[in-house]
This record gives structure tokens, sequence and C-alpha cells, in this order.
């Protein structure tokens, strides 16, 4: 039974969640496109804790979206989780973003695909079934109209994300389900309790995010 502040800043999306025993108290967004995670995660997080009644001494972990996605925002999240768990000598939790963005399908049945855009033609996907077993790992790949035909000509696949709307343009299955969408530390919350639970933690002086590919300025 934890306390535990949740960052996603994988994305455009500034987000922040305060969770309870893995149900979520409060959360925070910013989804504008664009990146405002260094004017505003700070001000979110110590809004959030007041507003629910909480100190930064009152938390038991801090969670991070750990990547792929955003090299500056995975960065300026990072640096904010590490910062806190140092200061208050607490664990830091990651989480997959892809994971928690595939959270926010809820089917019976077929696959997920989340997939995050990556520039041009490229994403960062994963495939998982619809308990939310990981049955492909994430890979940073080109768009083709075929690239999930193995997936598609089996069963329904949702496709969730940022890079879902460069591949609906070249994707005609009928198979397939699109919802353009963004990481929200909203579904970060009940992975993050149980890996607390199992005491799965990150060395906070030595922890990197997953950012798949090497930098590349704009």
């Amino acid at each position: 039974m934890a306390l535990i502040l949740c960052l996603e800043t994988a994305s455009t999306n500034c987000s922040v969640a305060l969770s309870k025993n893995g149900a979520v108290l409060g959360l925070k967004e910013d989804k504008d496109n664009n990146y405002s995670h260094a004017e505003k995660l700070h001000g979110f997080i110590q809004e959030l804790l007041k507003e629910h009644g909480f100190k930064p001494e009152d938390l038991d972990a801090v969670a991070i979206s750990k990547g792929p996605g955003s090299y500056t925002g995975l960065r300026i999240g990072v640096s904010a989780a590490k910062g806190l768990c140092f200061a208050l000598n607490i664990p830091l939790i990651s989480i997959p973003t892809l994971s928690s963005l595939a959270l926010q399908v809820k089917v019976n049945g077929g696959y997920i695909i989340p997939m995050l855009d990556a520039r041009r033609m490229e994403v960062y996907s994963a495939v998982f079934d619809s308990g939310y077993k990981e049955i492909r790992e994430t890979r940073a790949e080109i768009l083709t109209e075929d690239i999930f035909s193995q997936y598609l000509e089996k069963e329904k696949v949702r496709f969730i994300g940022t890079g879902v709307q460069k591949f609906k343009e070249i994707c005609e299955h009928s198979n397939a389900v699109f919802t353009e969408a963004l990481p929200s530390a909203r579904e970060m919350a009940g992975p993050a309790e149980q890996k607390y639970q199992k005491s799965d933690t990150e060395d906070v002086a030595y922890f990197e995010p997953y950012y798949l590919k090497d930098f590349i300025a704009g």
C-alpha cells in the first residue's frame, strides 16, 4: 500500500498523477502540442500534493515513464524523478511507456499495438494481447502498408498512440481500429503499485531512460 507520484513526459503530454494503493487520487496534464515539461512539471507536482493534503515527505515512491519517446521529455522527467528520490530517499520505479499506453485500450480479444511517432514514417511500437501481455518487444520501425499483417490477418488490432495518424493513411485493413492518444500518468498507477509491492525498483544513481534511438538534433 503506497502513495506514489507518477510522471509521464515521453510525449507532448506533461502528465502527473498521484496514486494511493494503485488508485488515482488526482491527475494534472497539459496536452498542448508544444512541450511544456520544463515549465509545468514541477508546478503540477506541487499543486497535486497540496490539493490532496500531502507533502513530498509523504511519498513512498516516484514512478517514471521510461520511454521510448521524446529525448528531451524523457530527460526532464527522469531528472525530476531522480531529484525527488534522492532528496526523499525513496525508490524509483520505471514503467515502459508503450505498456502503459496500451492500458488505455479495453478489449476482450485481439491485439493492442501502441505506437509513438518517431519522425518521418518511423514509429516506436510493441504488440500486446488483450490481457496486456507483451507478445512482441518494443522496436523502432518504418511503417509500411503490411508491417502488421501477421496480426491483422488473425484478429482485430487496436492501434493507439501518436503514430496512429501516419499509419491509418496507409493501412486500410478491415481489422484495424485506430485511436489517436497520448501516454498519460493515469495508466501508470496500477503497474507502479505492483512493482512497488515486489520491490521492483531502479538504481537511482544509474538509471537512464530507454531512448531506443540516438538523439538527433532537429
